[in-house]
C-alpha cells in the first residue's frame, strides 16, 4: 500500500494506493486482484477487496466501486451497493463514515480526494477520455455539494502508465489538441512516425491545478513498466494476455 503523507492529517480519513502484492489470486491476477470484471475466481477478489479494507485500518467499512465506463459522471455515495448493483460511474464522493471508495486501474490514473476540515472524500477514474471530458471537475463538484470548498480539498495521483511507455496515434494526439492548443505540452514525438508520448499524469495533474485545489501529491511509478507491482492493461496486450487484474486506490472515512 501506498500512501501521500501530505493529502490529510485528519486521522479519520484513510487512503492507500495499493498495489498487486498481498493477495489470494493466482496466474494473470497475482495476486491482489481486485476487479470483479475481471475473469479471475470471484472469492478470490471478494477475499482480496476484504483483506484491502483491513489493510486500510478500517475493517468494517464498506467498500464500493462502480462500472467503470471512462465516463464523466461522479456520484454522492449514501448507501453501499452489491457488486452486481454497481452504478456506471467513474467517480464518487461522500461524508458518510464507514464508507470506503475505490477506484479499480491497470494503466489509468485514479485520484483520491480529500477535504480534512469538512469531512468530505472522493475518488475518481482519470483515464484519458474521462479526464479530458471532466471527471476530475466533476467529482470535485459532488465534494461541493457536500459541503466541501476546493480551496480546501487536497489530490492524490496514483500509479498510473508514465509518458515513456504510453505511445499514442495520431487521433489520439489530434483529440486533445482540438480541445485545446496547450495540450501539446503533455506529448512528446515517440521513434514511430506520426505518433507521440502522451503525460496522463502530467494531465490530470494540470486539470487539478487549474480548478484550484489545496494540494497535488503523485506516487510517481510506471504501471507497464512495474510488472511485479502493478497490473497493466497495456502489457498484457503487449504479451498478447487472454485477461489482466485490476489494481485498487480506496480512501475511507472511518467509523
Amino acid at each position: 500500500m501506498i500512501i501521500i503523507d501530505d493529502l490529510t492529517s485528519n486521522p479519520a480519513i484513510r487512503h492507500g494506493f495499493f498495489t498487486r502484492e498481498g493477495g489470494v489470486s493466482a496466474g494473470l491476477y497475482g495476486s491482489l486482484n481486485c476487479g470483479y470484471g475481471s475473469d479471475d475466481q470471484l472469492e478470490n477478489v471478494t477475499e482480496n477487496r476484504k483483506r484491502v479494507v483491513r489493510e486500510l485500518g478500517v475493517p468494517d467499512a464498506e467498500l464500493v466501486t462502480c462500472y467503470q465506463q471512462h465516463t464523466a459522471t461522479a456520484l454522492v455515495v449514501e448507501e453501499p451497493w452489491s457488486p452486481e448493483d454497481a452504478p456506471i460511474a467513474d467517480g464518487m464522493a461522500t461524508r458518510r463514515p464507514g464508507l470506503a471508495l475505490g477506484i479499480l486501474t491497470a494503466d489509468c490514473a485514479p485520484v483520491l480526494f480529500a477535504d480534512e476540515r469538512a469531512g468530505v472524500i472522493g475518488a475518481a477514474h482519470g483515464g484519458w477520455q474521462g479526464a479530458l471530458d471532466g471527471i476530475i471537475e466533476a467529482t470535485l463538484e459532488r465534494m461541493t455539494e457536500l459541503g466541501a470548498s476546493i480551496g480546501n480539498i487536497k489530490a492524490a495521483i496514483g500509479p498510473c502508465i508514465a509518458q515513456d511507455s504510453y505511445e499514442v496515434g495520431p487521433e489520439f494526439h489530434e483529440r486533445f489538441i482540438k480541445e485545446s492548443a496547450h495540450n501539446a505540452d503533455y506529448f512528446q514525438p515517440s521513434t514511430k512516425d506520426g505518433h507521440h508520448m502522451f503525460d496522463l499524469a502530467g494531465f490530470v495533474a494540470t486539470r487539478l491545478r487549474q480548478v484550484g485545489v489545496a494540494g497535488i501529491g503523485q506516487t510517481g511509478y510506471d504501471t507497464l513498466q512495474d510488472e511485479h507491482l502493478f497490473y497493466s492493461y497495456r502489457r498484457s496486450v503487449l504479451q498478447s494476455e487472454k485477461d489482466y487484474g485490476r489494481e485498487i486506490s480506496v480512501i475511507a472515512l472511518a467509523e
